[in-house]
């Protein structure tokens, strides 16, 4: 297929709504967003809350009868988009309901392993560090997020007072928290809080934010360790100024459980420095091993120094999934003009 043929289908989308299957879960959510950002869709976000055992049979079972799934007037109803995105298990049968109904009027995406056939969408995204591959897998390293080129240059055009205010080179420190692989036991919280510490005492201005999974405790470790730095330290309250961290960091501390954070991070071209707290995890040691060949993070150091800089490449997966889905969209809808619901 030409290039001009993928330009003009690419403006056929622009503009056109995309349906947002969505658990409820904000990373989830912003996923899909990312992509229909890249795509210059509108999305339209459908939420979906399956109870009992519809839920616990998830991604396996079907959509509760209850719901009236492509009803008219139903959320689920026609019109059909012409794409539709989809993430978690929650979201699986709904998106299969929706392949099934709509037929090869809806281009469907479904992001991360479904856990069930290849057949449930057109296309599944998965990171490379996952296992899953197949005809219709595509891989990116990071993953796909809303925090496109134009969106970081217009936070980058507008630059708060108490960031303008701080040293640079300006560090943001994006902190996760314990989860089933790692367990930030207190010598790993003291060697965190020690090595912020020497980043702000080399001159740094430190701006730093926890996750939904960061414990209290955690947290005022942190900023008691870096109390004498210059720094802004985001309590919980009022506008959450992750955004303008990311934007006008001119590096990254960030932990090595949020696979997120790294990615967003990675959007950036800023040098990344990846704390691991006690633990191991075959899953994150690929992602992790796999940006550090590529020159996009290295290990934080525990040094008095000053933080190592480079430069690297920003990394876009929403691009690259958006150009595949238009890809396979083009295919078909030239190939099998006639079956295509262009409305």
């Amino acid at each position: 297929m030409s290039d001009d043929a993928k330009t003009a289908d690419r403006r056929t989308l622009e503009g056109r709504p995309a349906w947002i299957i969505s658990d409820g879960k904000a990373g989830h959510e912003m996923q899909c967003l990312g992509v229909a950002a890249a795509l210059g869709m509108t999305p339209v976000i459908k939420r979906v809350a399956p109870s009992g055992l519809f839920k616990l049979a998830s991604p396996w079972a079907p959509v509760s009868p209850i719901e009236t799934f492509a009803a008219p007037g139903t959320p689920f109803g026609p019109p059909w988009p012409v794409l539709a995105l989809a993430t978690g298990r929650l979201t699986i049968p709904y998106v299969r309901a929706l392949k099934r109904r709509a037929g090869l009027a809806t281009f469907t995406v479904i992001l991360l392993d479904p856990r069930t056939a290849a057949k449930s969408a057109d296309l599944i995204w998965v990171p490379e560090h996952d296992r899953r591959r197949g005809p219709n897998v595509i891989t990116t390293a990071t993953s796909p997020h809303a925090f496109t080129p134009q969106r970081l240059a217009g936070l980058r055009a507008s630059v708060p007072d108490a960031i303008s205010a701080l040293p640079q080179p300006r560090v943001a420190v994006l902190i996760g928290g314990p989860n089933r692989d790692y367990k930030y036991a207190a010598d790993d919280v003291a060697h965190l809080g020690a090595a912020l510490r020497a980043i702000g005492e080399s001159g740094a201005g430190l701006m730093i934010t926890p996750s939904r999974r960061t414990p209290a405790a955690m947290m005022h470790a942190i900023a008691d360790a870096t109390s004498d730095a210059a720094r802004i330290v985001w309590d919980g309250t009022g506008d959450n100024p992750y955004p303008a961290f990311l934007a006008n960091a001119d590096a990254f501390v960030v932990t090595a459980d949020s696979v997120n954070m790294t990615c967003e991070a990675a959007a950036t071209g800023r040098p990344i420095h990846v704390f691991t707290p006690s633990g191991t995890s075959p899953k994150f040691d690929r992602f992790h091993a796999s940006l550090r060949e590529a020159g996009v993070t290295r290990p934080l150091e525990h040094s008095t120094g000053p933080l190592a800089a480079w430069s690297y490449v920003p990394l876009d997966s929403a691009a690259t999934i958006a150009e595949e889905i238009i890809r396979r969209w083009t295919i078909r809808s030239h190939i099998l003009p006639g079956l295509v619901h262009h409305t």
